[in-house]
């Protein structure tokens, strides 16, 4: 009874560890309170506007070294009815930098650039999300607030003495003007974070889906494990008995 019970948590264990993720956290941001990001990896509309909103405003800095144009254009629905990729809508909406379709999203900044601007090189973002996790981009995102004490202007309540800039700063601005102005800049900045956590992970989607199916047969397994060990138990002891 002991040997099924064991058998029973390593299923569980091998579930929680292939359908759900364990994103690394810094123990600085275990003191903060992170906001829900509540993004939708299915929701190839709200990918499109982050992909856009990040080559607007954080390509210039950071490049997604992991992650291609097409394959990017692909995943996220900028395709025509037989699925191939539109390339020239992504050339002129997203390619901002790099030559070719098919090349990895490479910021036009240099390593030395960064350093000379803001002291260190502005990371690649490619696994920001597996590393830090979504909620925590989704808050750091809306957390920068006017410190007149720091180069740019600016600081972070879960970042404090970030060397970025507040590039969102005129866009929040502009919105906050508008009727439900600040919703409409949570939106976008959800819109971002989601583009991110995608690109942390392109298959993400596949292997939970997988995952799903991969534990079902293991359970199916375990039964039939299960039934033709008590069968062979049960000859031992009927043999035992014999004797």
């Amino acid at each position: 009874m002991k040997k099924e019970k064991g058998m029973l948590v390593w299923i569980c264990a091998c579930f929680v560890l292939m359908v759900c993720d364990f994103p690394f956290a810094y123990a600085n941001e275990e003191e903060v309170s992170l906001d829900k990001a509540n993004i939708d990896l299915t929701d190839k509309a709200s990918l499109q506007r982050g992909a856009r909103l990040f080559m607007d405003v954080c390509s210039g800095c950071h490049s997604l070294k992991y992650i291609r144009y097409s394959t990017m254009a692909k995943d996220i629905g900028i395709t025509n009815a037989k699925g191939g990729v539109l390339d020239e809508v992504v050339k002129a909406d997203l390619m901002f930098v790099g030559d070719k379709i098919t090349d990895p999203i490479i910021s036009a900044m240099t390593k030395e650039e960064g350093v000379a601007w803001f002291g260190t090189a502005p990371p690649d973002l490619s696994l920001e999300a597996r590393l830090r996790g979504t909620d925590w981009i989704y808050t750091y995102l809306r957390s920068f607030y006017l410190d007149p004490k720091k180069q740019w202007g600016v600081n972070n309540t879960i970042f404090p003495d970030v060397a970025m800039p507040d590039v969102l700063y005129n866009m929040q601005q502009q919105l906050l003007k508008e009727p439900g102005g600040q919703a409409k800049f949570d939106n976008a900045i959800r819109d971002l974070t989601n583009f991110l956590t995608y690109v942390a992970e392109p298959i993400k989607l596949v292997r939970e889906h997988i995952g799903i199916w991969v534990m079902l047969f293991l359970g199916i397994f375990f039964i039939f494990a299960w039934l033709l060990k008590r069968e062979y138990w049960k000859g031992v002891h009927s043999a035992r008995e014999d004797e």
